[in-house]
């Protein structure tokens, strides 16, 4: 007989714990919003390299050497600065051949090759700056990036846009169920800048100029965004 009084004086005191419960987890909506802003890039950076065999490794690095001195004085002739040309890798390796009569793979050669990374401050000279690294012996011409350097104000705006994105979501939910927005709870940050677009370019030379296109570049922005939500009046 004792039981049922138990009973109903727990559920009793869950009754009263309920309201204290709502005070601290205040009811909420949360929605996520985003934004997108589109710029012309205005960096440039190119992978290019050249490569020698030879019979010798010495004989392999000595005219790799001399092939690379020229692509860096070409790169000085075309403008670009000292700072802005970097040695991105160096290698020496022997090149094997393949003796039919006895299976084994001696050393017939050896291959050097070294790469430099160049950046373009001037995206309209890619295209030059490609037939310029041609034309002074690069063989290899690898990855092309493009970038838009000044993207913090353009987040900047994004995230802006982004925040009013939300709020118009958060506004339908509301009126969709009878309530009315409160002040902001939290906000959060998602997502970034979309990865640069790049291109693989010939490793031949090219007999006609380079045709190169920047585009433009997208970054994007997403925020998640709670409000507090009062019952609509």
């Amino acid at each position: 007989m004792k039981k049922p009084a138990v009973l109903a004086a727990a559920f009793a005191a869950t009754l009263l714990a309920t309201p204290a419960l709502a005070d601290d987890f205040p009811s909420a909506i949360t929605v996520s919003g985003e934004a997108n802003v589109s710029a012309a890039p205005d960096l440039a950076q190119i992978d290019a390299g050249v490569a020698n065999d030879a019979k010798t490794a010495k004989e392999a690095s000595d005219a790799n050497n001399a092939a690379m001195g020229k692509v860096l004085l070409a790169l000085k002739g075309a403008g670009i600065a000292e700072k802005d040309y970097q040695t991105s890798r160096l290698s020496l390796q022997p090149q094997y051949g393949q003796n039919k009569s006895t299976g084994a793979s001696p050393v017939v050669g050896f291959r050097a090759s070294n790469r430099v990374t160049v950046k373009i401050r001037d995206v309209t000279k890619v295209a030059g700056i490609i037939d310029t690294l041609v034309g002074a012996g690069a063989n290899d011409i690898g990855n092309i990036s493009f970038e838009v350097t000044q993207a913090s104000k353009l987040l900047d705006d994004a995230r802006e846009q982004a925040v009013a994105d939300a709020r118009r979501k958060a506004e339908i939910y509301a009126k969709a169920t009878g309530v009315t927005l409160g002040a902001p709870l939290s906000v959060s940050e998602g997502g970034g800048p979309v990865p640069l677009f790049k291109a693989r370019m010939a490793t031949a030379p090219m007999a006609a100029p380079a045709a190169v296109a920047p585009g433009e570049e997208t970054l994007s922005v997403t925020v998640n965004v709670s409000w507090a939500i009062k019952q609509g009046q």
